[in-house]
């Protein structure tokens, strides 16, 4: 099953480092039942973008708690055994999966990353995030111009030269 795991540039570093995703239990985000239940429209390609899409704003979150990250999203796509994706069930969040083990090098199959142009929108994303999702109109409307921003395409070995 394809999921996008929500990263940082400093955390891909360290993914790197030890050629693995972990420790387990991971959260990621997956085309799971409760997304094309709430995406009925959609195709394979449309559900797996909108799931990348709830990664990315996770990745925002971690950004969020570690204000010396430089200011990209970055999500990390893995095929990953069904049986180790677990779907989590939550209304708000219908793409969110559980993984019970951690993720080798080896499963991962891109990287998707913010350009450098997107910077200050992702930062002050990440700064307005906590007011967004306590319902600040103005708050999401920041939050809302990171997510304007298409995440850029890297093959597994484009990856280590992002790393900081």
């Amino acid at each position: 099953m394809r999921v996008f795991l929500p990263s940082t540039l400093p955390a891909l570093a360290a993914v790197r480092a030890a050629l693995e995703a972990g420790p387990a239990p991971l959260t990621a985000y997956a085309v799971t039942p409760a997304l094309r239940e709430w995406y009925a429209s959609g195709d394979t390609e449309e559900l797996e973008y909108a799931a990348m899409t709830a990664a990315a704003r996770a990745s925002l979150a971690l950004l969020a708690a570690d204000p010396d990250a430089p200011p990209r999203r970055v999500v990390l796509a893995a095929e990953i055994p069904d049986d180790q994706v677990a779907s989590l069930h939550d209304l708000d969040e219908p793409a969110l999966v559980r993984l019970s083990a951690p993720v080798p090098w080896r499963l991962l199959a891109s990287g998707h990353v913010d350009d450098d142009e997107a910077a200050a929108d992702v930062r002050a994303a990440a700064s307005a995030l906590d007011a967004a999702r306590a319902g600040d109109d103005d708050a999401q409307f920041t939050v809302d111009g990171a997510e304007g921003h298409e995440l850029l395409w890297y093959a597994t070995q484009e990856l280590a030269d992002l790393i900081p």
